[in-house]
């Protein structure tokens, strides 16, 4: 059995299900900032750093390996070696990124990890190689803001440098809109970049059909593993109100598709490890929306495994060993999820809770994001935690899929008011 380090988890109801698997066939060290709590029935050792500070977890992983080295043990295991770390953390992406780096373990490479992280990199990086992609600059304050956009045209897209989960990413269709938008952008702190840069970007709006690709990259190759497709609501934000996908999609065989990947990951210099690429498909061909150097959220996971019995998580434990991954599918079916808002713009909560006896056979995860009591928010322009519950299906087919969804979020028995 092979000896993984994964670096961070994130929230355990979106997570969870990768751990499990991943305890089952390697030897995992953790490294997080707090205690081990729900994780520890799938790891054998576990390195608490507070703060997880890049440098922090790079001193961790030199820790794990020195010891390993030392003792000829691995938290009890027989062979000391480690073969690889990994993450799926966006937080973590370059802190794990160094720590491979430092310990000659295989990894996307610091400065392709940093890229990922930084939106106006990925582009300056794309367009020094060539790569299809809206027209983007990095402006500082309105007036040049508003210069930019007036030079694209209306509408333009508004985004921080650094977001994450479309926060603060904005469609604005004049000047007026534009100065208040710019305004949460510029808020939003460039987290991750070791810096206090707040700039924000403005950029060219493509149309056509929006997708993502989650790919596994072994070796400077890439292997994308399945495609989502998402559902989009509360415009102008970008609020992702559901996603499918499915087991045979023919998008992932697609030449145009698996080209422009492949110039991607070239342009950033992504060695090994996992992307989330989204990108649009244009009348004229596909261009980059922007990668992120990790697994995709809203467990898009799950679904693959769900639609196709490929388990994207293994496939990145397998490629962070150095190992080729298991992409056999075992089955061709339509998986998704969808989430659910509340009414008003301000809602108390006061009871929530799905009728398990009124989901469809389809449903697989019926579940509460929120608690009585709660106050939640729809989604605006500083804030895109909307989210009250959430419920996954699997069908045979998207008509019959999306069916099964709405059944299945029309089982969720809610009593809230306007706070």
């Amino acid at each position: 059995m092979k000896r993984l380090v994964v670096v961070g988890t994130g929230p355990r109801l979106y997570r969870e299900f990768m751990l499990r698997r991943i305890g089952e066939r390697y030897d995992v060290h953790l490294v997080i900032g707090r205690p081990a709590e729900w994780e520890t029935p799938y790891v054998r050792g576990v390195s608490v750093v507070p703060g997880m500070t890049a440098d922090g977890i790079v001193a961790a992983v030199r820790d794990i390996v020195a010891r390993g080295a030392a003792d000829g043990a691995f938290d009890g295991a027989i062979d000391g070696a480690v073969d690889g770390v990994m993450t799926w953390a966006e937080d973590h992406v370059v802190g794990t990124a160094l720590a491979a780096a430092a310990v000659g373990l295989p990894g996307p490479g610091p400065d392709a990890a940093r890229a990922c992280r930084d939106k106006h990199a990925t582009r300056s990086l794309l367009a020094a190689h060539g790569v299809p992609q809206p027209q983007s600059e990095l402006v500082a304050d309105v007036a040049e803001a508003r210069a930019v956009a007036e030079k694209f045209g209306y509408p333009v897209v508004v985004k921080p440098r650094a977001g994450v989960a479309s926060q603060a990413v904005a469609l604005v269709r004049d000047g007026e809109e534009l100065a208040d938008h710019f305004a949460s952008a510029h808020r939003l702190p460039a987290a991750g970049l070791g810096s206090p840069d707040r700039s924000v970007m403005i950029e060219e709006y493509l149309t056509g059909p929006e997708i993502a690709v989650d790919s596994v990259v072994r070796d400077g190759r890439v292997l994308p593993v399945f495609v989502s497709h998402k559902e989009m609501g509360y415009a102008p934000y970008f609020e992702e109100t559901g996603h499918w996908t499915r087991g045979d999609d023919p998008l992932l065989g697609d030449p145009a598709i698996t080209r422009f990947l492949a110039q991607v990951h070239t342009a950033i210099g992504y060695a090994t490890g996992a992307t989330h690429t989204e990108l649009k498909l244009t009348d004229e061909r596909p261009k980059l929306i922007e990668i992120n150097g990790r697994l995709g959220g809203d467990l898009l996971s799950y679904l693959c495994d769900s639609a196709s019995g490929v388990d994207p998580g293994l496939a990145l434990a397998a490629v962070s060993c150095g190992d080729a991954p298991d992409l056999t599918r075992t089955r061709a079916l339509c998986a998704g999820i969808r989430f659910a808002y509340p009414p008003w713009h301000e809602t108390r909560v006061e009871e929530i809770a799905f009728d398990e006896s009124a989901l469809p056979p389809e449903a697989g995860l019926a579940v509460p994001l929120v608690r009585p009591g709660e106050v939640v928010l729809l989604p605006h322009k500083d804030l895109m935690e909307g989210r009250v519950a959430f419920a996954t299906a699997a069908a045979a087919t998207r008509a019959e899929l999306s069916v099964a969804l709405d059944r299945a979020l029309a089982a969720l028995r809610c009593t809230w008011s306007p706070a």
